[in-house]
């Protein structure tokens, strides 16, 4: 029997040593690609969900990272977080302009030149790197324009602000450039002149390293390159049977990719403020209340995390007060003062140009119009109820029918207003009969019999 058992053990040990011996997976070989996305405006969506790829990419040690790119460009303050994230990585990363229609403009240049390889697919370009944060494209004199020296004045920016704007952009491209030893020139006028390149273009122009129809292709011509990562390490790159797999977004970036979109933030603010203008003014309805706060928070986390003017935000806000005081004080002048108020915070609102990243005329439109409707419909409606005769305490009570629950003389006990009350009267009544409130002194009752009702008496 012990023999039996020495046998086992030695058999399962022996299994056990093969298994760690044998290659199980990709990831344990280290031909493992592992493909990122950038689809549309960047903004803290795309930079969360780069840097989670990256981290996860590093935890599973892929051999390459591939950032395929198809955006129109986007947040400045994004753009630099996902380039410090590549820099930083210490597995290479390999951008690729893909599929074919696909381009990496403005913001997408400056990752593309980033990466540790470049790639394009056919019938792709990129460029237009312009700071569109700016305004668009630069101000100048037009190219060939000569100056009191004789020297052509190209593109030379009109003010202060510009320039510094882009003497920054263009240095930062050209430190890219450098440092992954691309057109240094090419990337310059990229920022000045808003310059573009197709694939093949960008490929003579050394912009970029190979122009790959597909992934597979991209791999191929992957396989045996040496790249130098963060660190100053070098690796040899094996992707030759590497197995792709795709990271998708993580909630945190799918959740951020919703409400940092300026039209789902600015209706979040407003849920958020009409909910807490509803509980105000009904205390204890509570759902309002709750729904507004949350509503609110989260509109002002996504603000916070996109470039906002504030005083556009505190027009709208002026603009919201306004309306409300006409609602309770019509003047036409205060509302049509609180309308356009409104309307010109909401257009001041996002500091930005870069696309994705404005508000749409029918958000604002519609915002504003249902705005005016509960300004004037049911603020409205609550001034005329304040201004009605008010009915609480004895007022309410007078005229309400009560039922005789005993009597004795002039006085005795009536159940009126879902209660028993003490009850006096200068007539005598009949318990079960039923009377009506004349007025209430001192917690009691002063009842009367209740008149015959229109249609109702006694025989013909």
């Amino acid at each position: 029997m012990q023999t039996m058992k020495a046998a086992l053990v030695a058999a399962i040990g022996v299994v056990a040593l093969i298994c760690c011996l044998l290659p199980s997976s990709a990831e344990e070989n280290g031909r493992l690609a592992l493909i990122v996305s950038i689809e549309g405006a960047i903004g803290p969506a795309s930079a969360s969900y780069v840097k989670e790829a990256l981290a996860r990419a590093s935890e599973r040690r892929a051999e390459v990272v591939i950032l395929r790119i198809n955006t129109p460009g986007g947040l400045n303050s994004s753009m630099r977080e996902i380039i410090a994230d590549v820099l930083a990585s210490p597995i290479p990363v390999v951008g690729y302009v893909a599929p074919s229609g696909a381009h990496a403009a403005s913001a997408g240049t400056y990752i593309l030149y980033a990466t540790h390889f470049a790639a394009m697919a056919p019938g792709t370009n990129i460029g237009a790197a312009t700071p569109v944060q700016i305004g668009g494209p630069l101000p100048g004199l037009p190219s060939g324009t000569p100056d009191k020296d004789g020297k052509d004045k190209k593109d030379e920016p009109k003010d202060a602000m510009t320039a510094k704007v882009t003497n920054d952009a263009v240095a930062f491209i050209r430190s890219l450039a450098e440092l992954r030893n691309r057109n240094v020139d090419w990337a310059e006028k990229a920022v000045r002149e808003a310059a573009t390149l197709s694939a093949n273009g960008a490929l003579e122009a050394h912009a970029i390293d190979v122009v790959a129809r597909d992934q597979a292709e991209l791999l191929r011509q992957l396989d045996g390159r040496v790249m130098e990562v963060a660190g100053g390490k070098t690796q040899r790159l094996v992707t030759k049977d590497a197995v792709v797999e795709a990271i998708d977004p993580g909630w945190i970036s799918r959740f951020l990719a919703v409400i940092t979109d300026p039209n789902v933030a600015f209706i979040l603010l407003m849920v958020g403020i009409y909910g807490l203008i509803f509980e105000f003014m009904s205390p204890g309805a509570v759902a309002p209340g709750v729904v507004g706060a949350i509503c609110l928070l989260i509109g002002l986390y996504a603000l916070n995390l996109l470039p906002i003017s504030y005083a556009g935000l505190a027009l709208m806000l002026v603009g919201i007060v306004l309306l409300t005081v006409e609602a309770f004080n019509p003047t036409v002048v205060i509302g049509l003062g609180g309308i356009v108020a409104f309307v010109l915070g909401a257009l001041m609102l996002f500091r930005v140009e870069a696309p994705g990243y404005h508000l749409s005329w029918w958000v604002i439109g519609i915002t504003a119009a249902v705005f005016v409707g509960f300004a004037l419909v049911v603020l409205g409606s609550l001034r005329r109820a304040a201004k009605a005769p008010e009915r609480v305490g004895a007022q309410a009570m007078r005229g309400l029918p009560a039922e005789v629950l005993d009597w004795r003389g002039s006085e005795g006990h009536v159940f009126a207003h879902g209660e028993r009350w003490q009850a006096r009267g200068a007539e005598t009544f009949k318990p079960g009969e039923t009377v009506e409130v004349a007025n209430v002194v001192d917690l009691t009752l002063l009842i009367r019999r209740a008149p015959a009702r229109t249609g109702e008496g006694g025989p013909s």
